[in-house]
């Protein structure tokens, strides 16, 4: 077993392609050899930017010997009169590389045939990792890729170097005229000379030795440690620290192959701008971490992270100071000139913004979004209906500022900014920011009720302008995300605890646009079933039981909390032994009384005792239990109808439903439906009976054996 150590030497690769590429360079390798049959251990990639490298540890030497039976031409046209090999048989043997006397008669399907068996020696794996390398390199696919010179293949970034080693042995490659090596290059200013790589074992090390770290999340850990250090070095003995941003941690990682903190300053006046503005500059065009104190307040700090070891500290400073500053006076200036005019006063200008090119302006989003949120305060929370459609008149008009104009993600943030600056109530200035939470799946979500209803407005008229419209997602495309829009809406509505219903606030929705989109029941019921695929999918991978999910979606799905309600009431007693047994029964029940519709139980019709007995049990159930499932009591309610169970048992038992007397039969129907439609008031048990039976038999399993 010897490891293989592969390496592709680039100019700079964008951060954001580095680790899908290694995790192709991965899953390839792997795919490949295990097509050729080639064992290996670990495969492990690391990567900087300027590299992606691979090492198979104890790669096998060869594929194993493998067994071919090779089916030839029929025993008819093989054999002649006399059994003996005719030219076909000999032709077919020649071709591959044996002799007549090698075949043999077998009968299949189709007949008698000649067959040949032969075993095909293994390829050594020196014969195959040149191939296999090369197919690695080409079968690279980017999001943007490119060529260079007279090259006919397209890569990332021009690509400089190859090392490829098998052992010690270097793999002989070549690709646009580079030739594999055993040489390696160090970091690009401090080690640019090229090192000749032992073998796989040292390959972490030698490339440290000449600063750069290969080792992804050793270089992650390090760009920790060093904006840590760089703040302890300027603010010593102080509360200060970096504000930790993940997805700046992961860009920074793969913009340097050694990272060296350096912590510069800016002018406090800069303080004056809201804390998201700062940090948005830092982050999001110069990639600095910025510095809070003990109460997480900014500090006129920051911290870059260079990709070279900082001779002279003073002129590193000033360099990222000056570029921040710059930054920052920007900012400030498009600030001051935002704070100019009021929101409300830009209002009018929404009109100059197009929504979506068929559903109108965002002029008109506002207007409808007013009407909306104006409906769900009503109905959720009339105490917060001042502020909520205040908020909702204002909330897209910093669309139009200039800061928002340099810093799109800052929307929301800039318009609760300029509602404080212009007086409005602190509620109102909340509600405008966080009326676009959540922003990405599991992020945070709106606190105040203005802010709640205000976001659930906005998404419910998105996803009914584009299912208005016929743009609802198909397949893995969403251009609009509407996918993460429905998930808002019931992440909301689930952590504010609201009753609404679905189906009504999307048809007023649809109403609002008027003859711009399709507002029919199809229409509604589209929305209403794309929202509830995402309540589905989203409850399952919360680890709800898929049974309890499907028991109560699969009746009807309207009322959020209320299908949640039931979910965890079936969840809570599906693990009662009498349970199990009633939803089996419910499941036969369910078999039996089918596309029937019902009707009075007549107690004169009722000749068998244990009918009596049910359809007496069943009064006082439902006696009991309605109460509880009029005030949404659902675990109360399914402890009550529990005691069906016995009855439930004896009928079958003794009872015969399809009764010869007509009269008699559609009475036993009656009193089995009225029992059906009791339960389906909380949900279809028997769809969890499978599943229950299913557990029940995997322990059975385990227990046999």
């Amino acid at each position: 077993m010897t490891d293989l150590l592969f390496e592709i030497g680039t100019e700079e690769i964008p951060a954001g392609f580095l680790l899908p590429a290694l995790e192709q360079l991965q899953h390839n390798f792997t795919r490949k050899a295990t097509e050729l049959q080639l064992a290996f251990g670990e495969a492990k990639v690391l990567g900087t930017p300027r590299r992606l490298a691979i090492i198979i540890h104890d790669l096998g030497e060869q594929q194993p010997d493998r067994r071919e039976e090779l089916m030839g031409p029929s025993a008819k046209a093989g054999l002649d009169a006399d059994g003996e090999f005719s030219r076909a048989a000999h032709g077919f043997a020649r071709s591959k590389g044996a002799q007549a006397s090698d075949l043999r008669v077998v009968e299949t399907s189709k007949g008698s045939y000649l067959q040949l068996t032969r075993v095909v020696a293994g390829r050594a794996s020196k014969e195959l990792l040149p191939e296999l390398l090369y197919e690695l390199l080409v079968e690279f696919s980017f999001p943007k890729s490119m060529k260079w010179g007279a090259n006919n293949n397209a890569f990332v970034r021009p690509i400089q170097w190859l090392l490829a080693l098998y052992g010690r042995e270097v793999v002989p490659l070549s690709l646009n005229g580079i030739l594999s090596s055993a040489n390696s290059r160090g970091h690009r200013f401090m080690a640019p000379e090229p090192i000749q790589i032992n073998d796989a074992a040292s390959y972490e090390q030698q490339l440290a030795a000449a600063f750069v770290i290969v080792d992804p999340d050793r270089r992650r850990q390090g760009v920790r440690e060093e904006i840590t250090r760089a703040v302890a070095t300027i603010l010593p003995a102080t509360d200060a620290r970096v504000a930790i941003d993940e997805a700046l941690v992961e860009t920074v990682t793969h913009l340097v192959e050694s990272p060296f903190g350096v912590c510069g300053a800016f002018d406090e006046r800069f303080l004056q701008l809201p804390k998201e503005v700062l940090i948005t500059s830092m982050r999001e065009h110069q990639k600095y971490f910025p510095v809070l104190d003990g109460q997480g307040r900014l500090l006129p700090f920051f911290v870059a992270v260079n990709n070279t070891r900082v001779r002279d500290l003073a002129v590193t400073k000033k360099g990222h100071e000056r570029v921040l500053r710059a930054r920052l006076e920007d900012a400030l200036f498009f600030f001051d000139a935002d704070r100019q005019r009021r929101l409300d006063a830009r209002l009018p200008e929404l009109s100059g913004i197009i929504f979506q090119a068929r559903l109108g302006t965002m002029l008109e989003k506002s207007e409808r979004l007013v009407k909306l949120t104006a409906l769900l305060a009503d109905k959720l929370a009339p105490e917060a209906m001042t502020a909520s459609l205040r908020a909702a008149q204002l909330c897209k008009i910093d669309l139009l500022t200039n800061m928002v104009g340099e810093f799109p993600s800052l929307q929301g943030d800039m318009g609760a900014a300029y509602a404080v600056h212009d007086g409005e109530t602190a509620a109102v200035a909340l509600a405008i920011g966080e009326h676009y939470l959540p922003k990405r799946a599991g992020s945070e979500l709106p606190t105040s009720t203005p802010g709640s209803l205000v976001a659930l407005a906005d998404r419910f008229d998105t996803l009914a302008g584009c299912f208005g419209i016929g743009q609802q997602p198909t397949g893995t495309t969403d251009p609009f995300g509407l996918r993460r829009l429905a998930l808002a809406i019931l992440h909301i509505i689930d952590a504010q605890g609201y009753t609404v219903s679905l189906r009504e606030m999307i048809y007023k929705a649809l109403a609002l646009y008027g003859n711009k989109v399709d507002g029919s029941v199809e229409t509604v019921d589209a929305v209403l079933a794309f929202i509830k695929g995402r309540f589905i999918n989203d409850a399952v991978a919360k680890g709800l039981d898929q049974g309890a999910v499907e028991a109560v979606t699969s009746l009807g799905f309207d009322v959020v909390n209320d299908c949640r309600k039931k979910i965890d009431a079936l969840i809570a007693i599906r693990n009662e032994e009498a349970f199990a047994v009633l939803a089996a029964a419910f499941k036969r029940i369910r078999n039996i009384v089918k596309d029937h519709q019902g009707g009075e139980v007549d107690s004169s019709l009722l000749v068998e005792e244990a009918e009596q007995i049910l359809a007496m049990a069943f009064t006082l159930v439902t006696r009991n239990v309605q109460p509880l499932l009029k005030r949404k009591d659902y675990s109360q309610a399914l402890s009550g109808m529990l005691a069906l169970k016995e009855p439930v048992d004896q009928f079958f038992e003794s009872v015969m439903v399809m009764a010869d007397d007509e009269k008699i039969r559609t009475n036993r129907l009656n009193l089995l439906t009225a029992i059906a439609q009791l339960f389906l008031q909380v949900g279809d048990i028997s769809k969890m009976s499978a599943s229950m039976s299913s557990e029940r038999g995997c322990v059975v399993a385990v227990q046999e054996v």
